[in-house]
């Protein structure tokens, strides 16, 4: 029979209650008595009952994560760095991904109750206020991204506007004045947040806003980024630089580019969103914009812990977390420096 806390006790020489208090991380028990517990555990094999332990804590061990979609590298990593975030809280993380259509994700958030979740983590696309609701009240969840949707619950997100305006501003700051964009879609929030802030750094720099040079992409995918930047390239006037809306249509501008016979960047320059990666090795090296996802995935974790302490808590907490610009190869100035072409 697997061995039990009273085994434990009896081989270590202490009551059961100690040996309850170094298995559950308790600080009160002494530093000879602790060693005895933790050789004797160690000696007989001793594994705990997580689920009769968090019972009794009236907890489930677990938390959800809502994403759009797993194979979009962005969440993927973003779930990584979640599930270190979660494991050091003793929580396990359940995944789900809804393809950003709304009904699956009021479908998701509606299947959680306190019996199988102490709580949710959520990167909404199409939910709308009321859809909120239809989530447990006694499921506390924080939502990732800068969203429409009102303050209800913890957010954590990066300053959009700010983020695309200091990469459109850097691709101006070379000399290109045609820039283009990649991305608009009104069923996502952050874009409509990203395009102001590609018009507003347009504004800055003295360039005129020109509708042709802003592509829609129906998903966010490299067939997406390839596509718009061959609209883009077949303009009477194409564009001298591009910046797309995440690192995947950047990747597909950049094919696009390539098999056009363009050089990257001197023909034009490409600069994307959300620091995959892949960014890092592609040719050449994308500039993008940064977001810190360890510090996403950890105020996240973090603010969802604190709402499974019990009571209401304070006000909902609308968390920024920071970004930077990282300069690759992908938007080096024209000159000699640039390199041969191949």
């Amino acid at each position: 029979m697997a061995p039990t806390l009273k085994d434990v006790a009896a081989l270590a020489g202490v009551s059961i209650k100690t040996v309850s208090n170094v298995v559950n991380g308790y600080g009160f028990v002494k530093a000879e008595n602790r060693r005895r517990v933790e050789e004797a555990l160690q000696a007989t094999g001793y594994r705990p009952n997580v689920g009769a332990r968090n019972l009794r804590r009236g907890r489930t061990g677990c938390i959800a994560m809502i994403v759009p979609e797993l194979g979009v590298p962005y969440f993927g990593e973003l779930v990584s760095l979640v599930i270190t975030a979660a494991a050091d809280r003793d929580w396990t993380v359940l995944i789900e991904q809804t393809q950003g259509v709304r009904e699956r994700e009021r479908e998701a958030l509606s299947a959680l109750g306190p019996h199988i979740v102490d709580g949710a983590i959520l990167s909404p696309e199409a939910l709308t206020a009321d859809d909120l609701t239809a989530g447990d009240p006694g499921v506390p969840f924080v939502i990732l991204g800068e969203h429409w949707l009102p303050a209800s619950a913890d957010r954590v997100a990066i300053d959009n506007v700010a983020a695309a305006r200091a990469a459109v501003s850097h691709l101006a700051g070379l000399g290109r004045r045609r820039i283009a964009a990649i991305g608009t879609n009104p069923a996502r929030g952050t874009a409509a947040l990203r395009l102001r802030g590609y018009r507003e750094a347009l504004a800055e720099a003295g360039l005129e806003y020109r509708e042709e040079l802003v592509a829609p992409a129906a998903k966010y995918h490299r067939r997406d980024g390839a596509q718009a930047m061959a609209d883009l390239l077949d303009l009477p006037q194409p564009p001298d630089a591009v910046f797309c809306f995440n690192d995947l249509l950047a990747m597909g501008a950049l094919r696009t580019a390539a098999d056009r016979g363009l050089w990257v960047p001197d023909d034009v320059a490409v600069a994307g969103f959300d620091n995959i990666e892949e960014a890092a090795y592609a040719h050449p090296r994308l500039t993008t914009v940064a977001p810190d996802k360890q510090a996403i995935a950890e105020t996240a974790v973090e603010l969802l812990r604190a709402r499974t302490g019990g009571g209401d808590g304070p006000e909902p907490r609308d968390v920024v977390a920071p970004f930077r610009l990282e300069v690759r190869g992908s938007t080096r100035p024209r000159g000699p420096m640039s390199g041969p072409r191949p």
